[in-house]
């Protein structure tokens, strides 16, 4: 599937497109060789703003390739979730760079087999496990996590030799603000129809800006919005006038698991959002600022998190419902990774909510293998044709 206009240039060059792990690395490489400590971190749960206040450089760590798991499963269950099993895998095979540019890594209880997988690593190099509150809406989660991301900086200070002042945090809160609102600015044009940007240039987008500022994204997605304003202008748009317009949902989706939006497409399927932590999810809204204690302002925002290991997790239907009034989609797919068991029980909730709005939908559960794939063309095609 191709814009409707030959020759349009990629948002990001040529070289990058489909590979954003390369020019990550190299950002990080850059700022590394500059004297700034480097923080690997593994969940959307990890407060950036912490990390960010102290000048240190983020590097998102290892977890979507199939080709580390048969290492990992020496010491790992073979029915262990493949992304637990890949990180596991590149650690032991040194094979992530970012993990091995990293002074200390960040890790979080957001499910029983990462914790288990965090025991095996922990002699490694300096890590801390953020113990996460499950029960958000509970008054006792924010005080909890506001601690929680207290000791975390109290950790980085101690293993980086640098502090974090509050006025520094509220800094760091106010460069991820500005940053969302450029991302958001970007996503809208995803809600047009037909959208004006491919899920491949949005997936790139939202890896790249994560862990980096506002002020190391600034060039290149002002870049992006002027180009999208003139593919606009010029009626340029992507897929095709009546393609079917899908949303993604479920658990977070990169690398070897992308193999379902690549499906999706070729069945005749447009990609309008991609409601995961690997998507969109980080930039949907905003971090209060100038809030008495900036650090309780950020638990505040990221006990938001509509993650499945949250219960009752009814913020993931509020949410869900925000990206189907912005982005219209014709059905919705919920993607869960093999033994994902929040969001694989998770599912049959969403399923219905989905329904009961007459919006089709369905789920796929898979692994990081190409084994499924003829299985996943066919349930998907059978979707688009209900809808066409």
């Amino acid at each position: 599937m191709k814009f409707n206009v030959s020759g349009e240039r990629p948002l990001i060059d040529d070289e990058y497109v489909g590979e954003p792990a390369k020019r990550a690395l190299q950002y990080i490489q850059s700022k590394r060789q500059r004297g700034f400590p480097v923080v690997g971190v593994y969940c959307g749960y990890a407060p950036l703003e912490i990390i960010k206040a102290m000048e240190a450089t983020i590097a998102v760590l290892c977890a979507f390739s199939n080709k580390t798991i048969r290492n990992a499963e020496a010491s790992l269950p073979a029915n262990l979730c493949p992304l637990i099993k890949s990180s596991y895998g590149f650690i032991i095979t040194d094979t992530c760079p970012f993990y091995g540019l990293s002074d200390v890594v960040v890790a979080e209880t957001t499910c029983d087999g990462k914790k288990k997988m965090y025991e095996l690593i922990r002699d490694i190099k300096p890590m801390h496990v953020m113990d996460l509150p499950h029960v958000p809406d509970e008054k006792e989660a924010e005080q909890n996590w506001t601690v929680m991301i207290r000791k975390l900086q109290s950790f980085l200070e101690k293993h980086l030799d640098r502090k974090a002042t509050d006025e520094q945090i509220e800094e760091a809160i106010k460069d991820t603000n500005r940053k969302n609102r450029k991302m958001n600015a970007i996503f809208d044009f995803m809600a047009r129809r037909p959208p004006v940007m491919s899920w491949q240039e949005l997936y790139d987008l939202t890896f790249l800006a994560q862990p980096s500022t506002a002020a190391d994204m600034d060039d290149l997605l002002d870049a992006s919005l002027a180009a999208l304003g003139r593919r606009r202008e010029r009626g340029v748009f992507y897929g095709l006038h009546d393609a079917p317009r899908i949303l993604v949902t479920g658990c977070p989706v990169a690398g070897d698991a992308t193999k379902v939006f690549k499906i999706i497409e070729e069945a005749g399927g447009v990609i309008v959002a991609i409601d995961s932590c690997t998507g969109m999810k980080a930039y949907m809204d905003e971090i209060e600022e100038n809030s008495p204690d900036p650090v309780a302002a950020l638990a505040r925002r990221y006990l938001k998190i509509a993650c499945a290991c949250m219960t009752p997790n009814v913020r993931r239907l509020t949410e869900l419902d925000r990206y189907i009034e912005r982005f219209n989609p014709d059905a919705i797919i919920d993607v869960v990774l093999h033994a994902c068991h929040g969001y694989n029980v998770e599912s049959h909730k969403v399923m219905k909510h989905v329904k009961e709005k007459k919006i089709p939908f369905l789920h796929i559960e898979t692994d990081y293998s190409m084994t499924d794939s003829s299985q996943i063309r066919t349930r998907v095609e059978a979707l688009l044709e209900t809808i066409r």
